[in-house]
């Protein structure tokens, strides 16, 4: 049995070590619900194959004492906000892992904007600043349920019960955050789209293009009825021998010229 002050383990870890997919899967949940190692996620992992396991030995049951745990199980589910209260058997084995996660203290922190990020909700708690109606709590993994959820708020002792605190201005961040994003905007709407002036200019140049390869056949058509229509140089082919003999007669009269003076 063991010393009852000793607990034991309350989770199983993955049946292998290395597993690409699950590894990745594990980082993005990390990050998501701000969760301090990978025992968190295995402890849920095993919570929820722990329900989906009574649902399956229900299911085959209709003894009366089963119809009583399927009661029982389905409120409880249903009280934490993971199934609707019409829901059935089948309807737990569709629970996901994200889906419970979601209803740890922490998230529930988060989402109620009682913190600025889930890392910072998971520091409230454990310093004792959070509370469910009187109680405080430091768990950060406490499941919350319904009714619970809205009676969540900072301990009377907390600094931060105060309004004045500067960790409660977080509802004034949003619109900060939308201002700047309109200022985006409305400068975004100043600037001229470069890509427009781009493709209108590119739109421009293909037509110019278009129309050059349409009128560079009629250009060539006129061209040849041109050059049909043009005399053919008749005349000068003729002059040419004229001139030619011209110059040979000049040429005997200039030496028969310096013949005589001689």
């Amino acid at each position: 049995m063991g010393h009852p002050k000793l607990k034991r383990k309350t989770y199983s870890g993955p049946t292998h070590p290395w597993q690409k997919e699950r590894i990745e899967e594990e980082k993005e949940l990390l990050t998501e619900f701000g969760l301090k190692n990978k025992t968190e996620i295995w402890r849920v992992s095993s919570l929820l194959r722990k329900y989906a396991r009574q649902a399956k030995k229900l299911i085959t049951l209709d003894t009366p004492q089963a119809e009583k745990e399927q009661v029982q199980l389905l409120r409880k589910l249903s009280s934490l906000g993971l199934i609707s209260e019409s829901a059935k058997l089948e309807d737990v084995l569709t629970l996901t892992l994200k889906e419970i996660l979601a209803r740890r203290l922490q998230t529930v922190v988060y989402k109620n904007k009682l913190a600025k990020s889930i890392r910072q909700a998971r520091q409230f708690i454990t310093h004792s600043h959070i509370m469910i109606k009187d109680k405080p709590l430091t768990v950060p993994s406490y499941l919350v349920s319904k009714q619970e959820e809205a009676l969540i708020s900072f301990s009377s002792t907390s600094a931060l019960s105060s309004q004045d605190h500067p960790e409660r201005l977080v509802h004034q961040e949003p619109a900060v955050k939308e201002s700047a994003e309109d200022k985006k905007e409305e400068k975004k709407e100043k600037k001229p789209d470069h890509a427009k002036f781009k493709k209108e200019k590119k739109s421009k140049k293909q037509k110019e293009e278009a129309k050059e390869k349409k009128e560079e056949p009629q250009k060539a058509e006129e061209e040849k009825i041109e050059k049909k229509e043009e005399p053919t140089p008749k005349k000068e082919k003729k002059e040419e021998p004229q001139k030619a003999e011209k110059v040979e007669g000049k040429t005997e009269k200039e030496n028969s010229d310096k013949g005589e003076k001689q």
